[in-house]
This record gives structure tokens, C-alpha cells and sequence, in this order.
């Protein structure tokens, strides 16, 4: 090959490298958002940095998002605990606008969501992604009754559902219905029943000799399995040590598979880590996990992370990692339930008060990240006020697609915050849910009021305020600075309280039913 030929095959070759590069530029970026179960932001060692230089666990993945990307310091889940803030994520709506909005706990349980409602599988199809979900949903998941296998298994209340008469060989309604093409599920989570993984909503045996079964405590615990809460039906090889892997490897192989097709695809990972039982896997992707860490809580983080790393290790081997957003956060906040963790003096809530289905800070301060190669600048972060349900909108922005005022309500767009647009906006204040106790509270530039609902009625508007923090001088929410019963503060009360209820009385109500 002479001089004149060596120089024709280059250019060739450097003007087929500039439009395959060109076309990828130009497509829609993939998105994954990622949701973890029951992280605190001192879970994650980026952000305990900010805080502290006493890092149990590194989190090198999770971390070199945050590197690679934009951090939110004030980013909170909607509740304080997860179905109902996983709802708020689904549809970006608070909590108070569900027709349960206490959550739907049960893996049985009927969905909160309606079957007109926008969600986010719904809206990603709208822009003609593939869409798919993977892990926890949480939100109501309808189930075949033995004797009528067309028709959905509803619970009585107070009945019990362990040998209850459902079959829970496949799923009626579940991810499929509400905007995900495909799906690979846990009703309930690796903590509640039915004991089983579903893909495309058909049961997924664990072995080629699986059996659905009643899943026993005495056989949990011989697998080594605590903190079970009840038995049910499941697959009697169930472990949930696998469960991760599991999720983690389909992920992988989803994105595999569809990283070069005409249309972009959505994935929302929803990671059984960190919730009970912690039962971490001996090893995923060549990692050693089990053991590694000082209590079985924090072997779980570290499984999370090295999901995190498999998905953005799998983007790039398929070249698309430049063109995919990922989105990194977690239900509520982290978990205060483990002696050896806190004897290891790791702390889930870092200098946050509260945990987990507390109104406090440290049960819905959440981790958010997010990466946009080439939009959102590296190693950046934002103090703005923002919460988990900004995801709907969010991504409507991201996909050029404009949402109705009656849909996603509560939902603000976090693009132009991305970019770092001047004045771009987020919440005036937060509306935050807490847990079982039935609190509620509004954050208005620092300002904390924390109300008691009725936990009989669970009427929103007689709630009683009970403590008032104001968290630019008092983050750590100290009891000695609670003003609410300061004659001086009477009046910030009474502001917060009013603001409180008119948000609430703003409620769209969904069908025929009437929230009080």
C-alpha cells in the first residue's frame, strides 16, 4: 500500500469515527435512576467527608459519581419511610395526594397508583424509550386469587396471609402495567412476602427445583437469615443473599443488550441493599463482601456500591456511558438497627439527628447524585432544596416533554440546576412525611415545624404542631433550641402552621376518594 493509499484508508476511517461519534451525540441519552434501600447520607463516604474524617466503609463507585458529577447537599426523600416515598418517586406527587398515603406495605396489598396516572415508565414510553424496572417496587402488587386466576387476590383486613388463598405463581398487575416494558420484581422487597422474584411478571425459580412453599422462620434461620417478620409463600430455595447478584447481573445484561438499539432505554434500579435482612452475598463481580466489613449492615453498603460500579463498568465496555444520565439517591434515611455498626462508631445519619421513620433530619436526608457526561459539569454540587420526587419532572426535562399542571404536582425540574443556570429554581419549601408515628413537616428556608397527626383519624389539617427548629443554626435539630414552645416563636409557628394547611388543601383528588 503506497503513501496516497495509506492517507485515503485514514481519512476514511477518521470520517467514519466522526459520525458514529456525531450520531451518539445526537441521540437521546439512556437514563438510570438508582434507588437505594434505606441509605443515609452517612453511608456514603463522599458525603460523610464533608463531615468527618472517620470513614468506616469507602464507597469508591458511589463516590466517583459524585466526582464525575453533581452532588446535592439538601436532598431529602419525600417520607421517612419507603412505600410511601416510593410512590412520590413513581408519580411526583406527595405523599398526601395518594389514596393511601401512609403507604402500602403488604406484597398482597392493592396499588396506590391509579390506572390513568402518570409514572415514570409511563412518561419514558411516551418518549419512545424502553423501559424496565428492577428490584423492590413496593407499591401494590395484584396477584391471581387459586380460584379465580383471573382475578385479583385482595387481602381482609386482618386476615392472615401466610397460607392465604392466592397464587403467587405469576403477577396481574404490577410494573408491567404502569410503563415498564420489562420488569424483574420483588412485590415487596427481600423483607416481605410473597418470597420470590418475578421477570415480566412471570415467578422466576431460583433453581431448576424450586417450589412454591410457606417459607418458615425455622428454615430462614437455617440459612443463617435474621431479623425474618412473618412467614409466607415464596420459593422454597429463596435467599435473599442472591437476590442482589441477581438484580445486579440482569441489569448488566439489560443494558447489554440494548445499548445499541434505535431507541434509548430507562432503567429504574431499585437495590434490595440495605434493608433487612442483611444478608450480603460471600462475593459479586470478583469482590469478596461478606464478612469484609464490621457488621452485617455495613457488608450491605458495600454490595450496593459494587452494584453501582457493575452498571457504570457495563455502560462504558458498550460506549455509551457519555450518553447516559444516571441518577443516584435513596428512599429515606438510613438505618439505626445494628449494634456492631455502631460500635464500629459508623454513622448512616452522619451529623444528621434521627434515622429512618423519624421526622427528623437524619430520617429523609438522602444522597443525590447525578451524572450527564458533557452537561453536567464534574465534581460539582448544589444546595439547593430538593426532593425525590423531582425525578418526574426531571426527566420530562430531560426528554423535552411537557407534563400537565395536574399531574406530578409537586414535581420541579432539576435540569436547569444541572446546568447551573442562573436562577434556576427549585422548592420554596419542603414538605416532608415522616413514618409510623404519623408526622408531618414544612421547611421553609430552615425554618422546621414538625406537626403530630392524628394517628386514628390521620387527618392531616388538625394536626398539632410539636417542635420548631430553625436548622441554619441548629441542623442537628438539639433539643435545647426547640422554639415551639417560646412565646418569642409563637408567630413563626403560626406562619408554618398556615402554609402547612393551604399546601395540604391544595389536594387533587383522585377519583372518589377524600383524604381528610
Amino acid at each position: 500500500m503506497n503513501r496516497i493509499e495509506i492517507y485515503l484508508v485514514t481519512l476514511i476511517l477518521m470520517v467514519g469515527f466522526t459520525n458514529n461519534t456525531q450520531a451518539q451525540k445526537s441521540k437521546k441519552p439512556n437514563v438510570i435512576v438508582v434507588l437505594a434501600d434505606d441509605i443515609g447520607v452517612g453511608d456514603i463516604s463522599h458525603y460523610r467527608k464533608l463531615h468527618s474524617n472517620h470513614i468506616v466503609l469507602e464507597t469508591p463507585h458511589i463516590d466517583n459519581l459524585a466526582s464525575q458529577g453533581m452532588m446535592f447537599t439538601d436532598a431529602h426523600a419525600s417520607a421517612a419511610l419507603c412505600a410511601t416515598s416510593r410512590y412520590s418517586i413513581m408519580t411526583g406527587n406527595s405523599c398526601y395526594r395518594s389514596t393511601e398515603p401512609w403507604g402500602v406495605w403488604g406484597g398482597y396489598s392493592q396499588s396506590a397508583i391509579q390506572d390513568d396516572q402518570l409514572t415514570l415508565g409511563r412518561l419514558m414510553q411516551k418518549a419512545n424509550y424502553q423501559t424496565a424496572f428492577f428490584g423492590k417496587w413496593h407499591l401494590g402488587t395484584g396477584f391471581p386469587q387459586k380460584d379465580d386466576p383471573k382475578t385479583i387476590f385482595v387481602p381482609k383486613r386482618g386476615s392472615k396471609e401466610a397460607r392465604a388463598p392466592v397464587d403467587i405463581s405469576r403477577i396481574l398487575r404490577g410494573p408491567k402495567q404502569f410503563g415498564f416494558d420489562y420488569s424483574l420484581t420483588l412485590p415487596a422487597g427481600i423483607q416481605g412476602m410473597p418470597y420470590a422474584i418475578y421477570e415480566n411478571h412471570d415467578w422466576l425459580p431460583l433453581r431448576k427445583n424450586s417450589t412454591i412453599k410457606v417459607i418458615e422462620k425455622a428454615y430462614m434461620t437455617s440459612i443463617g437469615v435474621d431479623h425474618f417478620s412473618r412467614e409466607g409463600y415464596g420459593d422454597s430455595n429463596w435467599n435473599p443473599s442472591e437476590i442482589g447478584p441477581l438484580l445486579a447481573n440482569k441489569a448488566v445484561d439489560y443494558i447489554a443488550k440494548n445499548a445499541n438499539k434505535k431507541d434509548p432505554f430507562f432503567m429504574y434500579y431499585c437495590s434490595q441493599a440495605v434493608h433487612t435482612p442483611h444478608a450480603a452475598p460471600v462475593e459479586l463481580n470478583g469482590v469478596k463482601i461478606k464478612g469484609t466489613t464490621p457488621s452485617k449492615h455495613i457488608d450491605m453498603i458495600k454490595e450496593l456500591d459494587v452494584q453501582v460500579g457493575m452498571l457504570v463498568d457495563e455502560l462504558k465496555a458498550q460506549g455509551i456511558y457519555e450518553n447516559t444520565v444516571i441518577i443516584f439517591t435513596s428512599d429515606n434515611g438510613g438505618l439505626h438497627t445494628d449494634g456492631d455498626t455502631w460500635n464500629a462508631h459508623h454513622e448512616p445519619s452522619d451529623i444528621y439527628r434521627g434515622a429512618k421513620n423519624d421526622p427528623f433530619e437524619g430520617g429523609h436526608r438522602v444522597p443525590f447524585i447525578v451524572v450527564w457526561p458533557n452537561v453536567v459539569e464534574k465534581n460539582t454540587s448544589s444546595n439547593k432544596p430538593i426532593i425525590g420526587l423531582d425525578i418526574m419532572a426531571t426527566l420530562a426535562g430531560i426528554t423535552k416533554q411537557k407534563i400537565g399542571k395536574k399531574v406530578a404536582q409537586d414535581s420541579h425540574n432539576l435540569v436547569p440546576v444541572f446546568k447551573q443556570i442562573k436562577g434556576a429554581k427549585t422548592h420554596d419549601f419542603l414538605m416532608i412525611q415522616g413514618g409510623a408515628r404519623k408526622e408531618y413537616a414544612i421547611n421553609d428556608k430552615g425554618w422546621k415545624l414538625i406537626l403530630q397527626v392524628n394517628k386514628k383519624t390521620k387527618d392531616y389539617l388538625t394536626a398539632k404542631p410539636v417542635s420548631l427548629f430553625n436548622l441554619n443554626d441548629n441542623i442537628t435539630e438539639d433539643d435545647m433550641k426547640d422554639y415551639i414552645n417560646n412565646p418569642a416563636y409563637q408567630e413563626k409557628v403560626q406562619e408554618l402552621l398556615e402554609k402547612y394547611k393551604k399546601t395540604i388543601k391544595s389536594k387533587v383528588y383522585l377519583g372518589n376518594h377524600k383524604l381528610k
